[in-house]
């Protein structure tokens, strides 16, 4: 009778999602604090829907909440898009301020339930190189976050080497996020949010602009977590190597060294990626660079723990992939931010 009491629990625990009978262990590299600090300066500049869809509600609670329910032990905080930045440098830097001191506060709150990556006031170099040293320094940022580009400052552009220099002594992870493409194709966007498309050609777009600068090989204390599974860079990576010779000896592009940058690249699984974009990216990268991330909280509490159920299934199911899940959903991400 125990037996077949404990076999009930047992099939009522799993039909619960196969959360509550799991240990929480898995790390999320990809979740948003978005506060109403950050919110008020959008709204003043008319700006809440510049990236083309609203931006959604957060609190800490709720955030541990959906954790608790998914089986997520710790999830590391960053702000979200668009850069708060209208032509006012003071106000950026301030709003960012107060953003990271947030992010800090919710830290010391639940050490273990989150860490966060500071957001830096760019397109100003000057003060994000301040703002990053306060951060790392005196709040006790896991790492920045960073824009893919700042006002049409791209990643890998030769003004902002003086900040990695920084955050290369600092031996700083920097998550990358998508923004809107500047210029943007106005039409084009109107019909297919940015979510759908331009995401992830403006990820490949600056993370190619980093490659072809070696911005990775100069500073090789960091280490750059790409968002959404990589985005296009496995596609693209092929044909740039096919053409690259031939770029170099017209003197249109300067020598790559390919495997340097792309050794210190990770990349997160935000998407939902299926069995054969997990395979694209194991062509890119090692299975010791890929982290689990939700992206929390712009779909449904319900949505993402469906995404993250199915994840464990199609790892499980795969005779190759089972041996890395461990590694994907929560042992990576502890040695990158340990």
């Amino acid at each position: 009778m125990k037996k077949i009491l404990f076999g009930l629990f047992v099939a009522t625990m799993t039909d619960m999602g196969g959360v509550m009978a799991q240990e929480k262990i898995t790390v999320d590299v990809h979740t948003h604090i978005i506060i109403p600090e950050y919110v008020e300066v959008l709204k003043a500049h008319g700006a809440e829907l510049e990236e083309t869809f609203p931006l959604p509600a957060w609190n800490a609670e709720r955030h541990i909440a959906f954790m608790d329910s998914a089986g997520i032990r710790t999830a590391v905080l960053t702000m979200p898009a668009p850069q708060p930045y209208y032509g006012d440098t003071e106000e950026s830097a301030e709003c960012i301020r107060r953003v990271n001191e947030a992010s800090a506060k919710v830290k010391r709150q639940y050490p273990d339930r989150f860490k966060f990556c500071a957001s830096l006031p760019l397109p100003d170099v000057d003060a994000a190189i301040r703002e990053a040293v306060y951060a790392l320094d005196t709040l006790g940022a896991d790492g920045v976050k960073l824009a893919t580009n700042s006002r049409g400052q791209y990643l890998g552009d030769e003004e902002l080497d003086p900040l990695m220099e920084v955050l290369n002594e600092r031996n700083a992870v920097i998550i990358i996020h998508p923004h809107r493409p500047t210029p943007y194709p106005e039409k084009i966007i109107a019909t297919t949010p940015l979510a759908m498309y331009e995401y992830p050609a403006e990820t490949t777009r600056a993370v190619v602009n980093m490659l072809a600068r070696n911005v990775l090989v100069r500073y090789p204390n960091l280490k750059v977590v790409v968002p959404h599974c990589g985005s296009f860079l496995p596609l693209a990576l092929p044909r740039m190597k096919s053409i690259f010779p031939a770029m170099v000896a017209q003197g249109y592009m300067q020598p790559i060294d390919w495997e340097g940058n792309l050794s210190r690249l990770y990349f997160d699984l935000a998407g939902s990626p299926t069995i054969e974009v997990l395979r694209s990216l194991l062509t890119t990268t090692t299975p010791d660079h890929i982290l689990y991330g939700s992206d929390y909280p712009y779909l449904p509490d319900a949505v993402l723990k469906s995404n993250l159920q199915r994840l464990r299934q199609t790892l499980d199911a795969d005779e190759e992939l089972a041996g890395y899940e461990e590694m994907f959903l929560w042992g990576n991400a502890e040695r990158l931010f340990e």
